[in-house]
Parts: C-alpha cells; structure tokens; sequence
C-alpha cells in the first residue's frame, strides 16, 4: 500500500510505492547506472573493481554495491565487482556474510545451543544429600 515518505536520496517526501527513492532520483540512479554499466561493458573494463569504476565514472561506490546486490551488475560477467561482508568488509558477492564471518557464527550459535541444552539438563536435576546421623 503506498504510503508518504521521505526518499532516501533527496529528502523529498513523496509517496512510497516500492521503491525509498522518488521518481527523479530513481531517474538519476538509471543515469548514472548506464554511466557505469557502459564502461565496465568494455573489453578492457570487465576486470574493473568497484573502486576503479567510481573512480572512472564518479559514480558512489554504495551504488555500484548496491546494483551487485540486486544483481543488476552481473560478478559471473564481471568477475572483479563484489561489496564488503556487513561484519569484516572483506570483498564478497553473494550473501550479506563472508564464508569465514558465516561460519564463525554457525559455530557460535552452535555452541550457545549447546550450553544451553547443558544449563537445561542442569536445571531438569534435583540433587538431594544425606545426612548421616551418629548412632552410639
């Protein structure tokens, strides 16, 4: 359901459909993708890093990372185009995570399964002592 809001480019309000940006900044970012998508087509671009297109293009760096994510800049194409992991920044393509930063919290999560399974069998067991009375 549409609802107003201010984009998130131009701090215009306008009404949300689907998109956080308004009409004229979404006009603006196709601009500035067929800048980018122009210049790493190019034979001798296609091996180009993200900070090699801004620089080339002027274009910012979190909308090239932006148009990975959404897939509209192919890494099977140009294989050199990645975002940095949410957790490292190390250089990804796929996912939110690194391989190294996904497994350390599988691992982590694994073990905080694991100690609270051991904290519930704890808690599940009554121990009771026995007093040992002195008889003469």
């Amino acid at each position: 359901m549409p609802e107003l809001e201010n984009c998130k480019g131009c701090g215009r309000l306008f009404v949300r459909v689907s998109s956080p940006y308004c009409p004229d900044c979404l006009k603006e970012q196709e601009k500035m993708f067929e800048i980018v998508y122009k210049f790493i087509r190019r034979q001798e671009n296609r091996t180009a890093t993200v900070p090699q297109v801004h620089e080339a293009t002027g274009v910012k760096t979190e909308l090239i990372y932006q148009w990975i994510r959404e897939g509209r800049l192919e890494t099977t194409v140009f294989p050199n185009l990645g975002y940095p992991c949410r957790s490292c920044g190390k250089l990804i393509q796929t996912g939110t995570l690194c391989d190294d930063c996904r497994g350390k919290l599988e691992r982590d999560i694994e073990s905080n399964r694991r100690q609270k399974k051991i904290i519930e069998e704890i808690r599940g067991k009554t121990y009771h002592t026995e007093r040992h009375v002195r008889r003469n």
